[in-house]
């Protein structure tokens, strides 16, 4: 063994530093630096993918002949937010709060991936192959194709995904394995960095797909160095909330497609199924008759979702008026008050003011200003507005409503969700629009949007 020295890292970034620090010099933040031991040169080295592979320069139009076609997972919502499917190779970090349903999904994932003659390694670390084999059942995800290895041993686990044909590795989770060789604990910077290290070298070598289970922090965030969002392909988080059944799967990282799609399931007890209609399950609770909410089609990704934007303004009963945002941009909100305070002379000085998109969804597109402002005026006024009533729109600091992308795909599903009368930018207009089975209104500034609303309201 060599000999040992004390270093301390940044759990943020990964800086190293031989003193303690109050403020990382590298990413600028507080409190973040653990301490650990490390061997000094000379010691062994762990081989590294660039040591192992010999790496060759190789024209790309060469690399691109031999690659093939992206693997299904049999789960078309899981699918759609890596891109397509598991790409041969890929390194995925999987996210979420504890009971959100992470080991749940992947389970049903590999499921349906070994219906298809593939095989699979599950690697437990948290839970024994019982209790593993009682989820299976209860889930309806048993398959022969599936071998379940409990260990928390990173040797045990590379020596069986070498030994054997693997189509698909999964980790649960990387934060319970550890390789005892690193003089620190499961579950430590050293160990999660190395962990995934290790494993990022085995898929690219093999061309096996590996899917990691992470732990998450209280502010939601993974648990571990920061560095191992870097070092993975896809990040994705499954967010959800207790008190409601359905659950979101989005991506914050995606190396092979975009981080825009959105997964949306429905948690019940035989697991999680995909919802085809997620603006059916945003609107299903919708009350028809209150003033302060509005339906606007929010672009995620390849394909349109109706959702309902809420916004109560009340008087305040505190010294200092409260802005609360839920799924919205609290600095966009507050700069559309002071468009409707500026144009349409609103007074929210004495007004508390909460907003809020049902069903956890994070809209930050642009094209949902329009029913921010209309929520807005519907609750400042206590207007009803009809429930067949959609719009979208950007709104300027002049007042004016400007043009939004992809607006005949929101129009053909709020058409197809059997709403009749939807306003949209004067800009975005066209006359053959009018082919859809809908009262269109187009409108140019704000100020026609108050007008348009009040007389709806008195209809």
């Amino acid at each position: 063994m060599g000999q040992k020295k004390k270093v301390f890292e940044c759990e943020e970034c990964g800086f190293q530093s031989p003193n303690w620090m109050g403020r990382c010099s590298s990413c600028g933040n507080w409190n973040t630096f653990k301490e650990y031991y490390q061997e000094k040169k000379g010691s062994k080295k762990r081989k590294t993918i660039s040591d192992s592979l010999q790496a060759e320069p190789q024209p790309l139009t060469e690399i691109g002949e031999g690659i093939q076609e992206r693997l299904s997972s049999g789960i078309s919502e899981f699918d759609r937010v890596l891109g397509g499917g598991l790409v041969e190779g890929s390194l995925i970090l999987l996210g979420g709060a504890p009971g959100i349903g992470k080991s749940t999904l992947i389970l049903q994932v590999a499921f349906l991936f070994s219906q298809r003659n593939n095989r699979i390694l599950y690697i437990a670390g948290e839970e024994s192959k019982k209790q593993l084999a009682l989820r299976a059942e209860r889930i309806e995800a048993c398959h022969e194709n599936i071998d379940i290895l409990a260990t928390t041993s990173y040797h045990r686990a590379a020596e069986v995904s070498n030994t054997r044909d693997f189509d698909l590795v999964i980790v649960d989770s990387i934060q319970t394995i550890y390789d005892n060789e690193l003089d620190s604990s499961p579950g430590s910077i050293v160990q999660v960095r190395e962990m995934t290290a290790n494993f990022l070298q085995f898929a690219k070598e093999s061309g096996v797909a590996v899917i990691l289970i992470g732990h998450v922090t209280k502010e939601g965030q993974l648990a571990g160095p920061r560095v191992m969002e870097h070092m993975v392909d896809t990040v994705l988080y499954l967010e959800g909330d207790n008190s409601n059944n359905h659950r979101l799967l989005r991506a914050s990282k995606n190396r092979f497609g975009s981080i825009e799609e959105v997964g949306v399931f429905a948690m019940g007890s035989s697991g999680l199924k995909e919802i085809k209609n997620p603006s059916s399950l945003f609107l299903r609770e919708r009350p028809p008759d209150s003033s302060g909410s509005v339906v606007v089609p929010v672009s995620e990704g390849s394909r349109v979702i109706l959702v309902e934007v809420q916004v109560l303004v009340t008087s305040s009963t505190f010294g200092n008026v409260q802005r609360i945002t839920s799924g919205v941009d609290k600095g966009r909100a507050n700069l559309l008050l002071a468009v409707l305070e500026k144009h349409l002379g609103l007074n929210f000085q004495d007004r508390d003011i909460h907003f809020n998109v049902v069903g956890g969804l994070q809209v930050s597109e642009p094209a949902l200003d329009l029913a921010l402002a209309a929520a807005t005026i519907s609750s400042y006024f206590d207007l009803v507005l009809p429930t067949d009533l959609a719009l979208c729109g950007e709104v300027g600091l002049s007042g004016e409503v400007r043009s939004v992308s992809n607006l005949k795909s929101r129009l053909q599903e709020a058409e197809k969700m059997d709403f009749s009368t939807f306003i949209l930018p004067a800009g975005n207009y066209q006359e053959e629009m009018n082919k859809f089975s809908l009262d269109l209104a187009p409108i140019k500034k704000i100020v026609e949007l108050e007008k348009f609303l009040k007389q709806l309201a008195s209809k």
